[in-house]
């Protein structure tokens, strides 16, 4: 038993290997190659810490740093704007393979993807030069405001507001669960800017009137800093305006159909770890004098966990496509990828810790931290309900 204990500790990589991320199905040799930079890098330098992050709710710019140094951060901004110039598909690669080992730290590095995007499709020259730069390196982290505590799923019904006054905009108001609240250098704030209109302004940390709640004591992603920002009177130029007035909201959804690919690649990234370390698990645990694995019931569960794991992947892949190719149905795709992935990824680690017992309740195997980091998947990024009023409207319209 204490070999098996040993075998499956805090840092324990499976050892048979990531069988399923080595999937080439929609990946040329060059998605392969990028693909295995990011493995490698997930392995070493995230996943043997991974658990003491989530145990001292440590946020780690270090990696983050490192992993923009690789050209992480701004993975799908163009090249002529300071980015890598890569496609979604890419992305949903290298945020799965880096998901594998540490789900929190990936989900704050593509809200860093998302915001150098929203700068690089819809800022002016002078924004693109001041922070794609600075969100490139992780010398400027960024953070995206779009919740309030009465306008969830309802974001039309936003109440923060900015007034103009002469040439600037006075702010008023709050969001809620933003992530790296307070940490951050940057905030992409929606709010209105009339009573129908709703509008993107950049905020910088340390404005007066700037201030943030409690660190949020969380379920999961506690590598992660929760809190709410909040803005008091808080005067910017009308120049931090991103994009043309009143069109936050189209904005917003722009960003969020790549966003909920993001997410659902985090999700295939921390279901595949939990697959591999039940692989392990069912090879090493005894029971009636026999490997788990030979076991008819618990070989059907694991059988059902690896299909799970494949078809997710592959409409996350296919949605992602879509989004390159500008495809029509892509928010609809995106919708499905995101509802079926998160979904079925945390069924996939929820069932790897049933596999392991009483052994995956304790926080020494892991498991139970990736249980508790994939389910906020099927919340954030629009809930699972949202997406499947999007899907049904539109295959009904």
């Amino acid at each position: 038993m204490q070999i098996i204990r040993n075998r499956l500790m805090v840092n324990h990589i499976p050892r048979f290997g990531f069988k399923y991320m080595s999937d080439s199905t929609f990946l040329n040799e060059e998605h392969l190659q990028i693909q295995k930079a990011a493995l490698d890098f997930s392995k070493e330098k995230m996943l043997p810490y991974s658990a003491e992050w989530d145990k001292k709710h440590h946020f780690p710019k270090d990696v983050l740093r490192e992993l923009a140094a690789m050209g992480f951060s701004t993975i799908y901004v163009k090249q002529e704007s300071g980015g890598v110039g890569l496609d979604r598909l890419t992305a949903s690669v290298i945020f799965e393979a880096l998901s594998y080992g540490d789900v929190t730290t990936t989900a704050y590095l593509t809200i860093q993807n998302m915001c150098a995007y929203m700068v690089d499709q819809f800022g002016n020259e002078e924004q693109k030069k001041t922070w794609i730069p600075r969100f490139g390196t992780f010398d400027a982290f960024a953070s995206y405001c779009l919740t309030e505590p009465n306008s969830g799923s309802d974001s039309k019904n936003m109440k923060t507001f900015a007034k103009k006054d002469g040439n600037d905009y006075v702010i008023n108001g709050s969001k809620c669960f933003i992530s790296g609240g307070s940490v951050s250098d940057v905030y992409l704030l929606m709010c209105k800017t009339s009573e129908k209109d709703v509008s993107c302004i950049i905020v910088e940390k340390g404005t007066p009137g700037l201030s943030f709640g409690k660190l949020e004591d969380k379920m999961g992603w506690n590598a992660s800093p929760t809190s709410m920002v909040l803005f008091d009177n808080v005067r910017v130029p009308q120049s931090n305006l991103l994009g043309k007035e009143g069109n936050g909201f189209k904005m917003a959804m722009s960003a969020l159909d790549g966003g909920r690919i993001n997410i659902a690649s985090c999700s295939l990234g921390g279901a595949s770890f939990a697959f591999d370390l039940s692989k392990d698990y069912l090879h090493d645990r005894k029971q009636f004098g026999q490997p788990l694995a030979s076991f008819q019931g618990l070989q059907f569960k694991f059988a059902d966990m690896a299909t799970n794991l494949v078809t997710s992947r592959l409409i996350v892949r296919q949605a992602a496509q879509m989004i390159d190719n500008n495809h029509p149905d892509k928010t609809l795709y995106s919708a499905m990828a995101k509802r079926y992935a998160t979904d079925s990824c945390f069924n996939v680690a929820n069932e790897a810790l049933q596999l392991h017992g009483g052994y995956g309740y304790l926080s020494e195997y892991q498991i139970e931290r990736i249980v508790r980091d994939l389910r906020v998947h099927q919340i954030l990024e629009g809930t699972n309900e949202i997406m499947k009023v999007i899907i049904s409207r539109n295959l009904l319209k």
